[in-house]
């Protein structure tokens, strides 16, 4: 179960880049393309762990790995956007409720990957969890009323969309796409570990990254746009946090990938809901005692909600390491 705890332990740092990604994007970036590129071309420094188990690739499982690298890359873009939308307590439990869907399903046909009757109870669970902890308001629509709010969101058949609801139906769809994105993204470099040993993959598959960030400078508005921030970015205060940021991001990426390597990548997914208990009590404590660096919403009857969350998250943990 060595898996579950390192998938835990890359969670939790998650949850804390999470709740600093968002910090750069409001204050400092505005740019989901513009940050997409820097954590791209960051990736061509994993070449170092080659040191540590030098391998090369075919042809064939080069351009594997790189292309599970490019739609990580691909994916980013449509999570930064959702991520500067909205709060982080709202976006980051959208798109986790659904990639452990998306990643079970993609799995199974995939990979042929299944579960016994004790770990989808479990995962169940888990993903049950996940979702009531992302619930922002104590009270249940009725039918008629949830028809009548999504109508209003997605818009009729027939008619437009208001422009209060536009943002709201913007960030559902990035949430959505970035979520099924990271799911096909985790299903494809878990079958590259199937055929490539682990620090290989996992290089080769951040070149593929970094190449997608090269690609960027190709379109001339992301080009200027990327331009225009270096002048901003330069400060020795800015990038120190941003080099801390996407450094504790790397241990957490390449932890979450190990933990890929050795177990069931849907089971690893389900446990996604720990991110968000790390990430309500992180970003609490930020918007409390540091209000400048973050502010989020938080009201009473919501804790009563995440906490049934937590506990039903604590519950499918449980299940799985008493197996």
């Amino acid at each position: 179960m060595t898996w579950i705890f390192a998938a835990l332990f890359a969670y939790f740092i998650s949850a804390g880049v999470y709740t600093a990604d968002k910090h750069l994007l409001s204050k400092q970036y505005h740019s989901s393309v513009t940050y997409t590129f820097y954590v791209g071309i960051w990736s061509i420094f994993n070449l170092f762990l080659l040191v540590f188990d030098p391998w090369f690739p075919t042809l064939g499982e080069l351009m594997l790995s790189m292309s599970a690298g490019f739609l990580f890359l691909v994916t980013l873009i449509f999570w930064y956007k959702a991520l500067h939308q909205s709060e982080a307590t709202r976006v980051v439990p959208i798109a986790g409720a659904l990639i452990p869907i998306f990643t079970f399903i993609l799995s199974y046909i995939f990979l042929e990957e299944t579960l016994t009757e004790r770990q989808f109870v479990a995962f169940i669970v888990l993903v049950a969890g996940g979702i009531l902890i992302s619930i922002r308001k104590t009270r249940f629509y009725i039918f008629k009323e949830a028809k009548e709010k999504i109508k209003s969101v997605f818009g009729d058949y027939m008619g437009g969309i208001h422009a209060h609801y536009r943002p709201t139906r913007r960030l559902i769809i990035n949430s959505v796409v970035a979520a099924f994105f990271f799911a096909s993204y985790y299903v494809l470099i878990k079958y590259v570990y199937t055929t490539q040993p682990f620090i290989g993959g996992f290089v080769f598959s951040r070149m593929g990254g970094f190449v997608g960030a090269l690609l960027i400078l190709i379109v001339p508005s992301w080009r200027k746009l990327i331009k225009k921030r270096r002048k901003h970015t330069s400060q020795p205060k800015n990038l120190s946090f941003f080099l801390v940021v996407r450094l504790s991001a790397a241990l957490g990426f390449i932890v979450l990938n190990l933990a890929i390597s050795m177990g069931n990548v849907a089971l690893i997914n389900s446990l996604r809901g720990t991110q968000y208990v790390f990430l309500m009590f992180i970003v609490f404590f930020l918007s409390t005692k540091y209000p400048k660096f973050l502010k989020e919403q938080f009201r009473g009857g919501v804790w009563i909600q995440k906490v049934l969350g937590a506990t039903l998250i604590g519950m499918g943990l449980y299940m799985l390491l008493s197996v």
